[in-house]
């Protein structure tokens, strides 16, 4: 098949076509690669987009050297990877490659300028397609059609795969979220490869799990997919807790599944306590802000409640008041996430955090000089500030004052 469809059409900038009048000219061939293939046949304009090519990094370098262009950031190099800069654009572009030695983390790559064995090295059927600059489709593992059935597979073996990169065990939970259109519709052979080989997930760096996990918590299908790690042994290798709560995780990702939350909020309910944050964070190094919020609902998400009355949202804005860190309003925005609160929360955010109205030079005014007198002072009118739903202006706060 050939697209031609407008998010297709729209690549097409000046930068892009220096770059295929460049690889024409020297009979090099060019094509899109991976995932902007898979986002242009689904009608999404990609945010990335790679290119791999039959030339070598050597050749790369010798043709843009000769046309003046700029090169940049040599680290993919060794990989194959040459990153060239035309018209204020970058363009990554990724010599075809066959994997010779692999250890479940790294491989060793042997350059080729076979389209079909470069194919057959990558992770999913619906990310090994190639796109031609005139839109010819090249697709060796079924990929389109996998796409249009929204059916998630690896290429070839689902086994050999994974011992190629256990990260891909989360690659295909993040892809299934994001393309299977309902819970449970795995290929046995493919589960039973996951589980015989989840182990190998304890030797990936944290960091590269977080990123896939961040994903897979903010895709859908999540709570089918979390269960699913559960179920295939996954989840004691990549820092989840070996009791995770998932009745509450359950629970909480149908409630929360149209309110845009972080990751951590959406996690958190799996953890019982302050200890599988920190055991998070010890396999995943997680930022010191996602391990504060981790720790800061796992604290507060069952005393921290509305109140019945007039005021649900009362005992957030005085937890707001009285607190003295800078990310707590935040915190509590997430935790209403976590509640399923969602009047609360729109309420929240159209909010105006309110300043106190008195400091202490107007109490010197009132003649009252002793730093301590001001100090419990001001507590006692912050308090009255408090009960009048912080309403009271510098006025009645001061006539307050006379009365105390």
């Amino acid at each position: 098949m050939r697209l031609q469809a407008p998010q297709f059409q729209a690549l097409f900038t000046p930068g892009l076509r220096s770059v295929a009048e460049l690889f024409e000219k020297k009979n090099y061939e060019l094509r899109i690669a991976g995932g902007a293939v898979r986002d242009l046949l689904s009608g999404v304009t990609p945010q990335d987009i790679d290119f791999a090519t039959t030339a070598t990094p050597a050749e790369m370098k010798e043709m843009f050297t000769a046309a003046g262009v700029r090169l940049i950031n040599n680290k993919g190099e060794k990989h194959g990877t040459i990153t060239a800069r035309l018209h204020e654009e970058n363009f990554e572009i990724t010599t075809l490659r066959i994997d010779v030695v692999t250890d479940g983390r790294h491989a060793e790559v042997e350059f080729t300028t076979d389209w079909h064995k470069d194919a057959e090295r990558r992770d999913l059927t619906v990310n090994s397609m190639f796109l031609g600059l005139d839109g010819t489709l090249y697709d060796f593992f079924n990929g389109y059609e996998d796409l249009k059935n929204k059916k998630i597979r690896f290429v070839g073996k689902a086994a050999e795969r994974i011992q190629e990169d256990y990260l891909r065990i989360l690659r295909y939970f993040r892809f299934y979220g994001r393309i299977a259109e309902k819970p449970g519709d795995h290929e046995s052979n493919t589960l039973q490869a996951i589980k015989e080989n989840a182990k190998g997930l304890a030797g990936i760096s944290g960091e590269r799990i977080w990123v896939e996990l961040k994903k897979i918590l903010l895709g859908n299908h999540v709570n089918h997919l979390v269960q699913l790690m559960y179920e295939l042994d996954i989840a004691q290798y990549i820092g989840l807790p070996l009791d995770g709560n998932l009745e509450e995780f359950a629970r909480v990702t149908k409630n929360i599944q149209h309110l845009s939350p972080k990751p951590m909020t959406v996690l958190t309910s799996l953890f019982k306590g302050k200890d599988d944050v920190t055991n998070l964070d010890l396999r995943l190094k997680i930022s010191k802000e996602e391990k504060n919020l981790g720790l800061f609902l796992v604290k507060h998400r069952q005393e921290l409640t509305k109140a019945s009355g007039s005021e649900p949202l009362r005992p957030y804005q005085d937890f707001l008041m009285d607190s003295r860190e800078a990310n707590t309003y935040s915190r509590i925005l997430e935790l209403l996430k976590y509640q399923g609160e969602e009047q609360l929360l729109k309420e929240m955010q159209e909010w105006t955090v309110p300043s106190f109205p008195l400091s202490g030079h107007d109490l010197r005014k009132m003649g009252i000089s002793s730093g301590k007198d001001i100090g419990t002072a001001l507590q006692q009118l912050r308090e009255e500030w408090k009960k009048s739903g912080y309403h009271m202006d510098k006025e009645e706060l001061l006539s307050c004052l006379k009365k105390l």
